[in-house]
């Protein structure tokens, strides 16, 4: 999938989106000013930009204008709170528009709602001979679907998302589960144990003691590696 594009000019609030989205399973882009973020979009095509309206240089509303000959969807995440400034917003052609502070949750929401609504997040995810498809919420292995439960797909598109990063526990339960979820943490175990048994993962699926797992890169898997458990 294409990065994100994230132009916002105050580095803690960047580095929260920055680390929510990547958290979510999204490439991101960063850039501190508006000339940045046009130089950037110039370059590069992006599935999304996440725009802070006050930028230096050239601000948010000029940069929207020039995504737009792009066709790439944008999202406002701004101080800007007025009734005024969102009409505005969103009548240039924003797809959204977030006041902060904001819940890093319903940033990836909204996100997530933007990329299905214009077609811009359904790039199917492969690895070995398994793909899963986001949006259609259906995963194939060897061309024969697989039945999975809407955690055991949360969770396989979190480690495909993330491939060949070590993903630690706390992590992963608290973006497939939820940060208030009491469920004992010990399920993470057995939704991994479940997703090795349907995919015949038997080691493509890693486990780093006392940290959390990761999904192996081909190059990567040990010898033996494919086949059933």
């Amino acid at each position: 999938m294409l990065p994100i594009l994230v132009a916002e000019d105050e580095p803690p609030i960047a580095d929260l989106i920055r680390l929510t989205l990547t958290g979510a399973g999204y490439r991101c882009v960063v850039a501190h000013d508006g000339v940045q973020a046009a130089d950037l979009i110039e370059g590069q095509e992006f599935a999304l930009a996440v725009l802070d309206i006050m930028l230096p240089q050239v601000d948010g509303y000029e940069l929207l204008e020039y995504l737009q000959t792009t066709g790439t969807p944008a999202i406002f995440v701004t101080a800007k709170a007025a009734v005024a400034d969102r009409v505005r917003g969103l009548r240039l052609g924003a797809e959204d528009y977030i006041v902060k502070p904001f819940a890093p949750a319903e940033l990836v929401a909204r996100v997530e709602t933007v990329l299905r609504r214009t077609g811009r997040g359904n790039a199917r995810l492969r690895a070995f001979d398994v793909e899963l498809d986001p949006v259609a919420r259906r995963v194939w292995r060897g061309g024969q679907e697989v039945h999975l439960t809407p955690r055991e797909f949360a969770l396989l598109e979190l480690l495909l998302r993330n491939r060949g990063v070590v993903l630690y526990r706390d992590v992963l339960y608290e973006r497939v589960w939820g940060a208030d979820d009491d469920t004992d943490t010990r399920t993470l175990d057995l939704h991994i144990r479940r997703l090795r048994q349907k995919l015949g993962w038997r080691r493509q699926i890693r486990t780093v003691f006392r940290v959390g797992y990761a999904l192996l890169n081909e190059e990567d898997l040990p010898a033996g590696g494919e086949g059933t458990p």
